[in-house]
């Protein structure tokens, strides 16, 4: 049977559901009517595809794809594409409306998208992931574009996945598609610039948080959950900055440095282990116990879900930057606002990348790559004033950061809505 969103596929947290509902309840703080409502919360495409791939051993077998492209009233649609064995339509769906609002919140000309497969691409060769890669792309080609829906590297994909997929649409289409995806390598058409631009966005959103709440950035404890494309580059931008890095976990274990770690240090021993637990100097933390490592400032920066009720309750943290996708449940962030958490919501915090794509795709059409430092420069000032409209909005709507930047980017779209009208 296939699922679509608003039917759970099971009793646990259902991210559909999570923010299907919290789009309503901005639509109802700004006293939008209900069929405007409607028309923000509903998908406008779900298109679901077999994707078949021929094993090196010679057998077919079959996984299952999505592309949803959620709204595009502000402009196309633009969301990651990620290779995981627990995707599923309502997973994809979420993402592409926190796609929506976030390109609303930091005021881009994208709409939302997201794509997927369900496929656990460390069992898959080099040669079966190019052909999964490939197939996938074939099969969503007649929905993704330019004009009209840019892909991008998510998690378990990267440039690499990221040129096949350009390529394939290019022999499709019999000319050069740079603009199709984002997240390229240089060499066909990337940008300087987009490695770490996730993690760069969190850095400047932190600190703006900080400088709001009149705290000094020096010696203020982080935990960062996650050291992978985000993580990593994070606790060296954070560092670089005066914070230290207390604790950091990843899928094989977390670690702990009362005094603060090393970056460079940290870098160097994942390199060569492939996690980071065992840092000489660090003591182990059992995964169950990380949120409650003393700290000031704690960083999801992995998957979903992971701040729940009763992580929230634990959390030492007086401040939260999500730096992943839909970190906190609804339940963990109700306890986090009843306790004065203020929590950076990841519609804001990790926009950085979303940006950073638009520039590159921006540079695609132009034909021209821009400096780094301008690169950087218009980053740090779309964050920047990104944050800004937001806290001052917090100030005008009485409500907290989440509840804050979900309602612009529902009112910015409920917007370009009513000015774009409904054809026929």
């Amino acid at each position: 049977m296939v699922t679509r969103p608003n039917e759970s596929v099971s009793e646990d947290f259902n991210p559909w559901t999570h923010v299907s509902s919290l789009i309503e309840r901005a639509g109802h703080l700004l006293q939008l009517d209900e069929g405007m409502i409607k028309r923000i919360i509903t998908p406008e495409r779900i298109l679901e595809v077999a994707v078949p791939v021929r094993m090196d051993s010679g057998n077919v077998e079959m996984f299952t794809g999505w592309r949803i492209q959620h709204d595009t009233s502000r402009g196309p649609g633009k969301g990651g594409i990620r290779f995981h064995q627990s995707v599923n339509v309502d997973e994809i769906a979420a993402l592409s409306a926190d796609m929506s609002i976030k390109c609303a919140v930091v005021n881009i000309p994208y709409g939302g998208a997201k794509g997927g497969v369900r496929v656990d691409p460390t069992t898959l060769s080099p040669a079966e992931l190019e052909r999964l890669t490939r197939r996938y792309a074939f099969s969503i080609a007649p929905v993704i574009g330019p004009e009209t829906d840019i892909p991008a590297p998510d998690v378990n994909t990267d440039p690499q996945v990221m040129s096949w997929i350009m390529d394939t649409i290019t022999m499709l289409r019999g000319y050069s598609a740079p603009g199709v995806v984002t997240g390229k390598p240089l060499a066909i058409g990337g940008t300087l610039g987009h490695a770490g631009a996730t993690s760069l966005g969190v850095t400047i959103c932190t600190l703006a948080l900080l400088k709001n709440l009149a705290r000094s950035p020096e010696n203020e404890r982080v935990i960062v959950q996650g050291y992978g494309k985000v993580g990593s580059p994070l606790v060296k931008l954070l560092s670089e900055r005066g914070m230290k890095v207390v604790a950091v976990a990843d899928v094989k274990g977390a670690i702990h440095v009362p005094e603060g770690i090393d970056p460079d240090a940290l870098a160097r021993h994942y390199g060569e282990a492939g996690t980071v637990v065992g840092l000489p100097g660090s003591d182990t933390v059992d995964p169950d116990q990380f949120w409650s490592v003393p700290s000031d400032i704690a960083i999801p920066a992995a998957l979903g879900g992971v701040i729940t009720e009763k992580v929230a309750e634990t959390i030492t943290a007086s401040v939260v930057v999500e730096a992943a996708n839909g970190p906190t449940t609804g339940e963990g962030a109700a306890v986090l606002h009843e306790r004065g958490v203020p929590v950076v919501p990841d519609v804001l915090a990790n926009a950085g990348g979303v940006v950073a794509s638009y520039f590159e795709w921006a540079q695609d059409l132009q034909g021209y790559m821009w400096e780094k430092e301008l690169f950087h420069q218009r980053l740090e000032k779309t964050m920047h004033e990104a944050f800004d409209a937001i806290w001052i909005r917090h100030g005008e709507l009485g409500v907290n950061l989440r509840e804050t930047a979900l309602a612009v980017g529902v009112e910015r779209i409920a917007e370009a809505t009513r000015l774009r009208g409904l054809f026929p």
